[in-house]
């Protein structure tokens, strides 16, 4: 493997911290870099437990192949940012992020990948316009299995678009069509704890169809609603 010397220096940076994984691959999608979080989100101990190994090795196989296959459209150039994700652990944890993943690049060629999981923080209830958002939050909450065209939410809280985009990310950390998102899957991870079929599941939450449910579902989680469910068993 690979060694690259400028990401060495970021891994003191990002040890110190607990909110964030960070993590750098080679051209084969072999961890050459973590910094300490992500090495105690899979239950490990030490580095050396991570490095060499690819997210297939270390998670579940559905979700390994799928952060696989997301490494390979990186490797080929793609850049992915403001990735909303839950990220489901070895032991059992889990939790919402924004995943920024890119190619690492020498004199131009591609030799590896770098990226970021920002765990979502604390909303920011002080926000001169936060009851605003407030209620369009719980109109979301209460509605999330019906269409909300994000100008609707905007009129509902009196402000333009550009304006609710804006004031939504910085109190939530995420844009109102990311937040109508997490609610429909949280709520369809819920249901599928249960004996419901898949697609009344996905038709609950939102979704127009089981292939719409099914593609969302794997590009949030990494896997897919019966890939979940069995996962849960």
């Amino acid at each position: 493997m690979k060694i690259l010397a400028p990401v060495d220096e970021l891994v003191p940076l990002f040890d110190a911290l607990p909110s964030v994984v960070f993590f750098a691959k080679d051209a084969a999608g072999r961890y050459t870099h973590v910094n300490l979080t992500m090495v105690h989100r899979l239950g490990l101990k030490r580095r050396e437990d991570v490095l060499g190994k690819t997210a297939a090795e270390l998670y579940p196989r559905p979700m390994g192949q799928g952060y696989t296959a997301q490494d390979r459209r990186v490797l080929r150039g793609e850049e992915i940012e403001n990735q909303l994700e839950v990220h489901m652990f070895n032991n059992r944890t889990s939790g919402w992020c924004i995943t920024l993943k890119r190619p690492l690049r020498i004199h131009g060629d591609i030799c590896g990948l770098i990226g970021i999981s920002r765990d979502l923080g604390v909303l920011d209830a002080r926000h001169p316009v936060y009851d605003k958002l407030r209620i369009v939050l719980d109109h979301m909450q209460a509605n999330f299995a019906r269409k909300l065209p994000i100008p609707a939410m905007a009129r509902l809280a009196g402000l333009s678009v550009s304006q609710l985009e804006r004031h939504f990310n910085h109190v939530f950390q995420l844009t109102p069509q990311q937040m109508l998102t997490k609610l429909r899957i949280e709520a369809a991870m819920q249901l599928l704890h249960g004996t419901r079929s898949i697609a009344s599941i996905g038709l609950a939450c939102g979704f127009t169809d089981q292939s719409a449910f099914d593609r969302k579902f794997k590009s949030i989680t990494g896997t897919t609603p019966n890939q979940y469910r069995k996962l849960l068993r």
